[in-house]
């Protein structure tokens, strides 16, 4: 690729560098006749940092990486990148599949460094388009313009704050903010985890690692009618696979929004091993009497106001299946509510050019497309209405990349598997 000129046009630019746009350029950094530029607003790469927990590891094996599942042979693979800092026998005694999420941020931001594609510390403003040279015009807030004729979308999704505690003061924090704001949490008197999943689960097994070193008590509160491990059996991960993409894709909106609701274990699960560890640990505190510390499932947070005076929230919850309220008083809250796309505002210049399903959110082509040409706006993940689990599963990753790359190439470059299942998901 070549060095990013605002007088030329692009055959694509990507905004925004997560795993997914930054596996993007590293599949396109070896194709000399596909040229594109990436654009980021953040100084380097960084990937949920604030989750950086002692032996925190991804719940995807090392081949989800960037490339790996399109071209085993990119020298931008996980295990080169290993074998480059010196750690390939490491990993291979270890003899586990699941790199340290650190570890796996390092890898990224290795792969970053290398990759010539990417302009850092610029912030997108506004996308038009330009009907004479049908192109799309990208201006950044610096105010310079960059031309392309194809945008893939890779802005990610920010962190979800449910109205309830919108605006509603003191120092909570969304769990994407953990780490930083430990020690002062620590501090507190009482803290109340709200939400499950996996990062929820981290957090509680950390803090309730050290509750009797600060004497804090600790809450973990759950809408969700139980803990749900993820669930990881084989021919449920079959649902990552072309086939049931396409599958899902063609079943009625309706449909597929019903099925985006049910299969949330499916991937926002907890790993059944540190489900288990959890209870091994509230085990062995209580051999030494009650700890201070309440699980608290089928509860909805309804309610939620914060007292400057005592530096407490009042939290409201609605325990679901019992049709009962309660409060919780604490001073330490932490939201483990999860990640909600939200339409970046640099899109609405054209937002007449893109598609939108019943529900006003993008309406996904089969080819990741979400433009009414079918080939102009490509969307990394947040497409699990249209194309369920797979959309930020970042072992699908490396493949949808193929496909778009195809897509804009017009001929496959990387060869697509179409079918890989054992079984069938259509009548």
């Amino acid at each position: 690729m070549s060095t990013p000129e605002t007088t030329e046009t692009y055959d694509f630019i990507g905004i925004g560098l997560g795993p997914f746009n930054l596996g993007l350029a590293c599949l396109t950094e070896p194709i000399d006749h596909l040229n594109g530029l990436f654009l980021e607003s953040k100084p380097d790469f960084e990937w949920h940092s604030g989750m950086f927990l002692e032996g925190a590891h991804l719940q995807t094996p090392f081949m989800s990486d960037l490339v790996t599942m399109a071209d085993p042979t990119s020298p931008f693979s996980f295990l080169n990148y290993l074998k480059e800092k010196g750690r390939l026998y490491s990993f291979y005694i270890r003899e586990n599949f699941y790199p340290l999420r650190t570890e796996y941020n390092d890898y990224c931001r290795w792969a970053a460094a290398k990759v010539t594609s990417v302009r850092w510390s610029t912030t997108v403003a506004a996308v038009t388009f330009d009907e004479t040279d049908e192109v799309y015009a990208v201006t950044t807030e610096a105010g310079d313009t960059f031309r392309a004729r194809r945008i893939v979308l890779g802005t990610g999704t920010p962190p979800y704050v449910p109205e309830t505690c919108a605006d509603l003061g003191g120092d909570l924090i969304h769990n994407s903010r953990y780490l930083p704001n430990k020690e002062a949490l620590q501090k507190k008197k009482s803290i109340t985890l709200v939400g499950s999943g996996q990062s929820a689960a981290e957090i509680y097994y950390d803090l309730l690692s050290e509750i009797d070193v600060h004497g804090y008590k600790l809450n973990w509160v759950t809408r969700s009618p139980r803990f749900f491990p993820l669930e990881y059996t084989k021919l449920t991960l079959e649902m990552t696979s072309p086939e049931y993409v396409d599958y899902f894709h063609a079943l009625p909106e309706q449909t597929r929004y019903r099925l985006e609701t049910q299969q949330k274990g499916l991937f926002k699960g907890i790993d059944g091993e540190l489900i288990d560890a959890i209870f091994d640990l509230l085990y062995q505190k209580n051999l030494n009497g009650p700890v201070p510390t309440r699980l608290l499932t089928n509860s909805a947070l309804h309610a939620a106001a914060y007292d400057d005076t005592t530096g407490t929230y009042t939290l409201g919850f609605r325990q679901e299946e019992q049709e009962k309220d309660f409060t919780l008083d604490t001073e330490g809250l932490i939201l483990a509510t999860g990640y909600k796309y939200a339409v970046p505002a640099f899109l609405e210049p054209v937002r007449d050019r893109i598609r939108w399903d019943g529900q006003g959110r993008f309406d996904v082509a089969r080819n990741y497309a979400i433009d009414t040409t079918g080939r102009g706006i490509f969307l990394q993940n947040s497409a699990v209405h249209t194309h369920s689990i797979t959309a930020p599963d970042l072992g699908m990753g490396a493949y949808r990349n193929a496909y778009i790359i195809g897509e804009m190439l017009g001929s496959e470059y990387y060869p697509v598997e179409k079918t890989i299942a054992f079984q069938e998901f259509a009548a």
